[in-house]
Formats: structure tokens, C-alpha cells, sequence
């Protein structure tokens, strides 16, 4: 194998929740441009069928799986779904996540209701996606990749349940790294701030204030992230380039 076909993903299949829009979406026609098949689930219908167009633009097979990540047996049907279409999954990517309603809180001032909603999101989603991929891997073994976040490190003091839930994502990252070794190798991707709709809804900002946020992060990279950005992340961490890297949060933050 050269150095180049070591980033290839030819014939691979990707899973990737939260896949209709925004990073999610990025992740998924990433992996397809590197040659894997990818199955996209979110709750929205339309956005997966517009991914799913790009995907086989690409030259590869698309899947639109409608799902409820905080949903268990969804989670477990989209598995059985992808591996009766597209067959058996080797990369799985638990990127569905954010702020429910929008709304970042201190920890203290959080509602019990919002607080079960965030770790719902946040961390039951990317325990079951991780639960139902190690089953659907047993055999062949695979890689699993958790988005996780920059808040995830230090304190949040004004979104202290997001972050919680994310450093909790890491934990998990780690411990499941374990537990399924050595057939199936499992990372965190840790992005930085990416402006999609989500951020922009979560921020109270818009694409205008794009060059204002830049200027006051102070980056050192000198410039928000792009999707590809974590989709170059994430196709690397599922290539056999990194067939020796496993328990590890690779932080895609400009710097920051």
C-alpha cells in the first residue's frame, strides 16, 4: 500500500448521524470524494435526500435513513437498514449533536427538562450509535468517530451543560477505545467554531458577523473553520492511515 492509497476509503461504508446539513453533511461527501458509501440519518427527509444527490454526484452510493438519534431502537434499526442496503457498516460517525433549542445556559440556571435534552443530543446518541456499530462490526471490525467539541476542554461558563456533554463524549471515547480493541478502533474529532446554521442560531449571529468573530477570537490560524475541515479530520481518523491510533480526541480548532 503507498502513502496516498493509505487516505483512500475505496468500498468502505460510512454511517453518519446528524448527516442532512451543516458539519454533518461536510463528513458525509467528504468520505464519499475519498471512495467510501454513505449512509446520512437525521430527522429531516428532504435535507438527507439533497446530501444523498451529492454523495452519487460523487460516484458513490447515498443512503437517506431518517432517524431519531436519542432513540435507541431507531439507532438500531438505522444499522440493520444500512447493512441490508449498502452492507455492513466499517465507519461510523456519531456526529449528531448541538444546543436543542438554541439556547446555551449555566449549568446553574438550566431546567431540568433542557438538561436531559442536551445529554440526550449529546451523549445517549453517541452511546447508542456507538453500541449499535460495535454490533454491526463485530465480525469485520471497523472504526467509529465521535464528533465532539472544543468546549469540551476548560470551563464553559456560559454553556456549561453543552460542554459537559461533549467532555463526557470524550470520556466515552476513551473507555470504548478499550473495550473494542483490537478489531474496531474508535476517536473523537473535536471541532472548533464552524459557522453553519447551528452555530449561527446558537450564537445569535449571522454570516455578517463572520469577520467580527474572527477578529475577537483572536485564532492563531486567523480564520473560523470550514466543514471540510472536519471532514479532512474525520476521513484521516477512518482511513488506514491511522490504523495505529485509537482513544484519542483530535482537536480541529484553528489553534484555539
Amino acid at each position: 500500500m503507498t502513502i496516498t492509497d493509505a487516505f483512500k476509503l475505496t468500498d468502505q461504508v460510512a454511517v453518519v448521524t446528524g448527516g442532512g446539513k451543516g458539519i454533518g453533511r461536510g463528513i458525509a461527501l467528504c468520505l464519499a470524494e475519498a471512495g467510501a458509501d454513505v449512509a446520512v440519518a437525521s430527522r429531516n427527509r428532504d435535507d438527507l435526500n439533497e446530501v444523498v444527490a451529492e454523495i452519487e454526484k460523487r460516484g458513490r452510493r447515498g443512503l437517506a435513513v431518517p432517524t431519531d438519534v436519542t432513540d435507541m431502537g431507531q439507532i438500531e434499526a438505522l444499522g440493520e437498514t444500512v447493512s441490508a442496503e449498502l452492507g455492513t457498516p466499517t465507519i461510523w460517525v456519531n456526529n449528531a449533536g448541538g444546543l436543542p433549542d438554541a439556547t446555551p445556559r449555566y449549568l446553574t440556571r438550566t431546567p431540568e427538562d433542557r438538561w436531559d435534552a442536551q445529554v440526550d443530543l449529546n451523549l445517549k446518541s453517541v452511546w447508542a450509535g456507538s453500541v449499535t456499530a460495535a454490533k454491526c462490526m463485530e465480525e469485520a471490525g471497523g472504526v467509529i468517530i465521535n464528533i465532539s467539541s472544543r468546549t469540551a476542554f476548560g470551563p464553559q461558563s456560559k454553556n456549561g451543560p453543552y460542554a459537559a456533554s461533549k467532555a463526557a463524549t470524550n470520556s466515552l471515547t476513551e473507555t470504548l477505545s478499550v473495550e473494542l480493541a483490537p478489531k474496531i478502533r474508535v476517536n473523537a474529532v473535536a471541532p472548533g467554531p464552524i459557522p453553519t446554521q447551528n452555530f449561527f442560531e446558537s450564537t445569535g449571529t449571522n454570516e455578517a458577523a463572520v469577520p467580527a468573530l474572527e477578529e475577537a477570537l483572536k485564532l492563531p490560524l486567523q480564520r473560523l473553520g470550514t466543514v471540510e475541515d472536519i471532514g479532512a479530520a474525520v476521513v484521516f481518523m477512518a482511513s488506514p492511515a491511522a490504523s495505529w491510533i485509537t482513544g484519542q480526541c483530535l482537536y480541529v480548532a484553528g489553534g484555539m
